[in-house]
């Protein structure tokens, strides 16, 4: 082979292993909802998306249909990348600004709500990935108001819980304990999980009841209809879990040492290295033949 056809296939090796890192696709993410304090989407698939038994729940179905329900787990931006406030604006904190999810922003006071008090509070949440990164919950301000939409500048800036997620969890949970501050009457505990091996992340709205306000209960989904409603769901698991691998879209800043990305591209210049190697190779043999 002449020497500008060996270097032109050696080059196309190396563009080929470099397409391959940069085109490998993410595997479809969606991977927990909170349950203490349960969220709203969780509120309305526990009561069941064929046949839901609240009004609001019964209005969401009609509004967009058993999909949202059945894809609990799911409420994410792919690429939020601790960007919150800018690809979220203000009345869709709850849906994560998905219009799949529209209708969990709906500014009504007869959402499913769990009891709570000031003081300690232990945060219950169902996970079907774990993923490294960092769970913040924040609640109300006092004086919101929970029949208008929920805009960012409405919750306190103070977490009321913070936790560090591991790549395992416990029997599907994450367990934390944070700190509810005095409040009275209804609030919103907002969830954002950002992920650290991937700009992905996952928010949550909780309705919550300080006091007796003769609330809905808000009841949480039997593991049960979990299993029953994942063959309806349209959520993929693949490639997660405690060893998931990160979508290539990764800031350097948010990604960790043993991002399973780096290996990815040092495999892929490995292989280039080999295939050149290789072709210099059989190139010298040939002259010294």
């Amino acid at each position: 082979m002449p020497s500008a056809r060996r270097l032109f296939a050696a080059a196309s090796v190396v563009a080929s292993a470099a397409t391959f890192v940069s085109l490998t696709p993410s595997p479809a993410s969606a991977h927990g909802s909170v349950f203490g304090p349960v969220s709203r989407v969780s509120a309305c698939f526990a009561e069941g998306p064929e046949a839901p038994k609240s009004q609001v729940c019964k209005d969401l179905v009609a509004d967009s249909g058993t999909q949202p329900l059945y894809d609990w787990n799911e409420v994410n931006i792919a690429d939020a990348d601790g960007r919150h406030q800018e690809v979220i604006p203000d009345g869709k904190l709850c849906s994560a600004n998905r219009e799949k999810y529209r209708a969990l922003d709906w500014a009504r006071t007869d959402w499913p709500a769990t009891t709570v008090a000031a003081g300690s509070y232990d945060f219950d949440v169902r996970v079907t990935a774990p993923h490294l990164g960092t769970m913040t919950m924040y609640i109300t301000k006092q004086g919101f108001d929970p029949a208008k939409p929920l805009k960012w500048s409405d919750l306190d800036p103070t977490p009321v819980g913070t936790h560090p997620t591991p790549r395992t969890s416990d029997n599907g949970y994450y367990h934390f304990t944070g700190s509810l501050p005095a409040r009275t009457g209804r609030h919103i505990i907002y969830k954002v999980w950002q992920r650290h091996d991937s700009p992905e992340a996952f928010y949550g709205c909780s309705d919550v009841v300080f006091g007796t306000a003769g609330a809905s209960a808000a009841k949480v989904p039997a593991e049960n209809r979990i299993e029953a409603g994942a063959a309806h769901s349209t959520v993929s698991h693949k490639g997660h879990g405690g060893d998931e691998h990160a979508p290539v879209l990764v800031s350097a800043a948010s990604r960790p040492a043993d991002s399973p990305l780096s290996g990815g591209v040092a495999w892929a210049a490995g292989a280039s290295l080999f295939a050149v190697g290789v072709l210099l190779f059989g190139r010298g043999r040939r002259r010294t033949s």
